[in-house]
Formats: structure tokens, sequence, C-alpha cells
């Protein structure tokens, strides 16, 4: 009875697709995301999306859909929320995630608007690590972007977290989050799970 309690309480948890948007192996957006995943050990399902094989969004090569991108969109399909960590490019998001979220948005099948999207109705969170601003541009303009009326994601406004970076981290590599950053990321996770 004890095993089979367990059993039940697992398949109830919530799957979170953790996004990068950093390609960059020991980059800080990672290092928060591995913080959160922590955070909801116990409470949700996390895996990440590797999209590093997405190719450049080019409608010649749209049907059929690349391997790459039919496999993403199956993750994010089967994903029940999206939690994305990106840094600030150029007061905006990156260019890699920026593809990755137009591929999300095309039609599965040509001509066809009606049937939904992987990423149509997916609620989303938003967190990031880098400069002065702490990615609130990127983060708005991914906002913007996300809640557009083809891509219709479920964005939770707030609350959302933004790290600026410690000195460390730019001299040493080592990111090193304050009690008051950590209690934000904390709070975050909590919102998402119920969120969800």
């Amino acid at each position: 009875m004890q095993k089979e309690n367990r059993t039940k309480s697992y398949t109830a948890m919530k799957k979170i697709l953790f996004i990068v948007g950093s390609l960059r192996k020991e980059s800080f957006n990672r290092k928060l995301a591995a913080k959160a995943e922590q955070l909801l050990a116990g409470r949700a399902e996390v895996e990440y999306l590797d999209y590093s094989e997405v190719p450049p969004m080019n409608q010649d090569q749209e049907f059929p859909a690349p391997e790459a991108v039919k496999r993403v969109r199956e993750q994010v399909a089967a994903a029940d929320g999206l939690w994305i960590f990106s840094p600030e490019y150029n007061y905006s998001y990156p260019g890699h995630l920026k593809n990755l979220i137009d591929w999300l948005s095309r039609p599965l099948v040509a001509g066809d608007r009606q049937t939904p999207l992987a990423i149509n109705g997916k609620k989303v969170a938003l967190s990031g690590a880098g400069g002065a601003a702490a990615t609130a541009k990127c983060r708005e303009k991914l906002t913007e972007l996300l809640t557009l009326p083809f891509i219709r994601a479920d964005v939770m406004a707030e609350p959302q977290t933004g790290i600026r970076l410690n000195v460390e981290a730019w001299t040493e590599g080592r990111m090193v989050l304050t009690e008051a950053q950590e209690a934000a990321l904390q709070q975050q996770a909590d919102a998402f799970i119920n969120y969800l």
C-alpha cells in the first residue's frame, strides 16, 4: 500500500521543461537552472531541452520538419510548463532562443493554422542572470514575444527572478547568489508549481 501511494504521488508530479537561453556549457543561466532544479526536487519532474541542433528557421526546410525540430516540439508538448533561464543580449533575448520559438510558432502542416501548436497555452516562467539590469529587458521582450496571438503562451508575469551577477562571476566564472536572490528563486519555484 505504501509503495502504491508513492507511485501515485510520483505520477501526479508536474513535468517542467527547462530551456536555457545560453548554449555555453558553463553558462551562468545553466547554473541558475540547476539551482532552480534543486528547489523543485520532489515536487516536479525536471527535464532540460537540448535545442542546439535546431537549424535556423527556413521555410524551404519547413515541411517535413527537421528531426531536431520534431523532437523539441514533442518535448514542449509533453511538458506541463516551461521555465526559461536566459541571459540578455543587446537588451533582448539571444537569437538562438528566438529561433527556437520561431520554430515552435510555425504550423505543423503547411497552410494549417487551426491545429494547436505545442507552445499554445503552455505555462511559462521566466528567469535570467546577467549584468546590472538583471535581464529585465530580456524578460520583458520574451513576455511580449510569447504572448503574441499566434503563440499564446501563458506567461507567469510575477514573480520572475532577475539575477545581477556578482563580481566573482565575471572574474572567476563563479556565480554566487545572495540570500535575497536565493529567496526570490525559491518564491518563483513555489509560485510556478501552483501556477501549473
